[in-house]
This record gives structure tokens, C-alpha cells and sequence, in this order.
């Protein structure tokens, strides 16, 4: 069991219960999922564009991410149906709990002048969107390799009924909120 599922078990939850005051052991928010999503725009003239951003992000994240694709044409993108956009993954269980506990310990700390991540950036349904503007602050990828800086998104989904919530259990993960 990883150190952060095992931390949410012993100490979050039961602080959680005793905040908000929870009548049941369901209603206590958890994580359900972790999505990363890199677009890569310039995989649509080229097809061969996208294999380096996903063998980064099979790198990053430990599973292979599926190709995203345009739903519609947009013609000032130059843009048909169908043709690819980026790639995406979607974590749960034990390779959620990894990614989030590298990505809160390692990878953020790492990021240039940083000053804690934006609290407002709550959903309004307990989801929290990050944005990372380079791939280079996780320790899996070698500097040295990559053709292209890439930012993504990484958005982290929880069962939290609201933005506090939400806010109270990433913040008991130690997410490093600016004040």
C-alpha cells in the first residue's frame, strides 16, 4: 500500500469525520481519479509529433496514455475530425495515490518560483485543476532527451460535495496552497 493511501486511512479520514462532521464513513471525500492531459496541436500536421509526448507521459505517469483525437473541424486551426490533439491518462487506485504523493513531494517543489498552487482552482463539485508549464519537473524525464518543452493539465477528482472539502482533504495531503 503506498504512504499516502496508508496516510489517508490512519489520520485523514478520521480528522475529516471530526471537521465536518460526517454521520457516515461514506460521506468522508476520497480520491476517485487523477487525469493528465498534454495537448500537442502541432500531432495534427504530423503524425509523428505525438511519440515523444507519450512516451514522456508513460514515463510520468507508469501507464500508457490513449491518443486524443478532434471531435470537430475547426477550420482557422486547420483542423479536421479525427485527427489527433494530444494524448491523455487516467490514474486510479495505487498508481493514483504514487502519482499524487511524487507529483505534491517532488515534482512542485521543483517548479521555478513557485509559490504554492492556486486555491480557488476548485470545480465547484470538489474536482481541482492544476496547469504545469513544463514536463521537466518530474524527476522521471532526463533532461537531456527531450525534443520540446510541453506543459499539461492535471486535474485531481474527488467524491468532495464541495470546493471545502475538497480544499480540506488535498490540503491534508500536504498540497501546498498559496495563502
Amino acid at each position: 500500500m503506498s504512504r499516502l493511501r496508508e496516510h489517508y486511512n490512519s489520520a485523514v479520514r478520521q480528522s475529516l469525520v471530526e471537521k465536518f462532521q460526517y454521520q457516515n464513513g461514506m460521506q468522508v471525500p476520497r480520491l476517485e481519479k487523477i487525469v493528465i492531459n498534454m495537448g500537442v496541436g502541432e500531432a495534427s500536421q504530423d503524425r509523428k509529433k505525438i511519440d515523444a509526448p507519450v512516451k514522456e507521459m508513460t514515463q510520468i505517469s507508469g501507464q500508457k496514455p490513449i491518443i486524443t483525437r478532434a471531435r470537430k473541424s475547426i477550420a482557422s486551426f486547420k483542423l479536421r475530425e479525427e485527427m489527433i490533439v494530444g494524448c491523455k491518462v487516467t490514474l486510479r487506485g495505487e498508481r493514483m495515490y504514487e502519482f499524487l504523493d511524487r507529483f505534491i513531494n517532488i515534482a512542485l517543489p521543483r517548479v521555478r518560483d513557485f509559490r504554492g498552487v492556486n486555491p480557488k482552482s476548485f470545480d465547484g463539485r470538489g474536482n481541482f485543476a492544476i496547469g504545469v508549464k513544463e514536463q521537466i519537473i518530474f524527476p522521471e524525464i532526463n533532461y537531456d532527451q527531450i525534443e520540446k518543452i510541453r506543459g499539461m493539465d492535471i486535474i485531481i477528482c474527488t467524491t468532495a460535495k464541495t470546493n471545502d472539502e475538497a480544499r480540506e482533504l488535498l490540503r491534508q495531503f500536504n498540497m501546498p496552497f498559496a495563502s
